[in-house]
């Protein structure tokens, strides 16, 4: 936040800061006066019209107060935090007597609706000022220690940064560690650790550090949405920025974080817009911050366990027991990955197997033999990409030809690859290593083999995750069924007087969208485009409910 630098402290024209004014409210300030704090919630943007405001980390039990920032008149004190709820994790106080001017956050929300220009200056700069953060002192704020090969700390680690969370990860295998990172009062046992502001969390879980940063979902005011999105990735993203943009008041939640399986995709290359490919990684990113922009309220990890749906307003069972009260609901949970039924398997998922090949997982294989397991785009996109990453590939393809289900110009590119060894007609049969995968076992055509292996990816397909809808009709594979493949129109739909709008489900007003539902694409374009068409039949059903109310 202190570099200089059009992005990190933009210079506002007279125009801009005039107009920025207009939100605030002027309060004088004394040199000394704290304007926000480490923990606080809701805290405000603050504008500086004359005197001085410093940006600090505050000490922690290792380390001194740190000053991050200087910022002088016409300029303003905020980062990402703003607009994604997360509590404070740095403190701001004025130097010397001046006047500040507080822009809480419904001004805010107010000023990027209202002023595009304002808006797009304000979202480059609190997003260029996370970015810098997480390069920085601040990041000491959150900081995470665990182990590569643990899947409890690899969780962790990947919902810091799939939630691009200000942190630090220290990977206790890591051979060139320098301090002894043991001398803090934990233990091996106690991984992974989360030690946030100086205070240490053990066996720490992704939904503990949610909470103490402010990123659950609480309900705190008794809030009753016009949408809620369940299942943050494509569709979900979609429908949430549409509605939101929309002027419907949307909340958005996840089990894990924002990208669902696009997320775990190292390169999306048919995505419209994107000649040169992009990662699920940045899509979601770029997708986050619009949702953002609109004001969604996006609350991860957030299991929704039941539906129970209403004539009025539908309610949503949180996994702690919470409820969110909304009279429209998208449904787009998308799929659970689908593994291999071997003695175990389930042991060394996180420990060697893996169902994405991001960049996180691209840092621990990189140089090493790995196994990808698949046959359709996901399996190539994924072995190029561990290719590329200096890997020799072996993938695994069940059928005798590796073109019957993934993209030509994937196979073309697969098979020019000298790094990629393609095996048709060959199963994974066997697992064997110590605490981690190390082999595995290959029955081909005529012959069986036991190689090498430091990871195995796996991308054999998924199953729906559908399993709380107890009342959504469904097929036998447990895909929802919407629109004209609802069959059972039962009282609710004869008092209506009408018939399931496009992506509605078997219950009034719940709909889905994106691979969870029967009949869809698979596809990332396809899930954005039915996440946001699903928006348009919610204002349709939430009209006729006003009619009929």
């Amino acid at each position: 936040m202190g570099h200089a630098g059009e992005k990190i402290t933009p210079e506002l024209t007279d125009a801009q800061w005039d107009r920025l004014r207009r939100y605030g409210v002027p309060v004088d300030t004394a040199a000394g006066d704290v304007l926000f704090r480490v923990g606080d919630r809701n805290y405000d943007l603050i504008l500086v019209e004359s005197g001085e405001v410093e940006v600090v980390r505050e000490a922690l039990w290792w380390t001194e107060e740190t000053q991050l920032a200087r910022l002088g008149p016409r300029t303003f004190v905020g980062e990402l935090g703003l607009l994604n709820g997360q509590r404070a994790f740095l403190t701001a106080r004025a130097t010397e007597p001046g006047r500040v001017l507080r822009v809480d956050h419904d001004a805010l929300q107010r000023m990027m609706a209202e002023d595009d220009e304002l808006c797009d200056l304000m979202l480059r700069t609190l997003w260029a000022r996370r970015e810098m953060l997480r390069h920085g002192p601040a990041a000491w704020t959150l900081k995470i220690v665990g182990s590569s090969r643990s899947a409890e700390s690899l969780a962790v680690q990947r919902y810091a940064e799939r939630l691009e969370l200000v942190h630090t990860w220290i990977d206790v295998e890591d051979p060139a560690l320098t301090h002894d990172i043991w001398s803090h009062g934990y233990t091996r046992d106690d991984l992974p650790v989360a030690i946030v502001q100086g205070e240490i969390v053990r066996r720490a879980t992704p939904g503990q550090i949610a909470e103490m940063l402010g990123l659950a979902y609480t309900a705190d005011d008794d809030t009753e949405f016009d949408l809620a999105v369940v299942g943050a990735g494509p569709a979900g993203l979609a429908a949430a920025i549409y509605g939101a943009s929309e002027g419907l008041r949307t909340v958005l939640l996840d089990a894990v974080a924002p990208g669902g399986q696009s997320a775990t995709t190292s390169r999306i290359e048919n995505y419209l817009g994107f000649p040169f490919g992009v990662s699920g990684d940045a899509l979601t990113s770029q997708a986050s911050l619009q949702a953002f922009k609109f004001g969604v309220r996006i609350a991860a990890p957030c299991p929704v366990v039941r539906l129970d749906a209403d004539a009025g307003v539908h309610r949503l069972l949180l996994a702690d027991g919470t409820v969110v009260r909304a009279r429209a609901v998208v449904v787009t949970t998308g799929v659970a990955y689908r593994g291999l039924d071997l003695p175990r398997w389930d042991e060394f998922e996180g420990a060697g197997i893996h169902h994405a090949a991001t960049a996180l997982e691209l840092r621990q294989v990189a140089g090493s033999d790995v196994v990808v397991i698949g046959g359709a785009n996901s399996a190539g996109q994924a072995a190029l990409a561990l290719a590329a990453n200096a890997c020799r590939v072996r993938l695994i393809v069940r059928s005798g030809d590796l073109s019957e289900r993934m993209s030509s110009y994937l196979v073309d590119r697969i098979r020019e690859d000298s790094r990629i060894d393609v095996h048709t007609g060959t199963e994974v049969v066997a697992l064997d290593g110590g605490d981690r995968l190390e082999r595995v076992t290959l029955q081909g055509p005529s012959s069986m083999e036991t190689v090498d292996c430091t990871a195995l990816f796996c991308f054999i397909g998924a199953v729906p995750a559908t399993d709380w809808l107890v009342e959504l009709e469904r097929d036998e594979a447990g895909f929802v069924h919407t629109g004209a493949d609802v069959v059972g129109v039962g009282d609710a739909w004869r008092e209506l007087e009408r018939m399931p709008l496009p992506f509605e489900t078997s219950v009034p007003r719940v709909f889905a969208a994106g691979d969870v539902r029967r009949g869809s694409m698979k596809r990332v374009a396809a899930a954005v485009g039915e996440g946001s068409s699903a928006v348009a039949s919610v204002h349709q059903a939430l009209a006729m409910m006003e009619v009929f109310a």
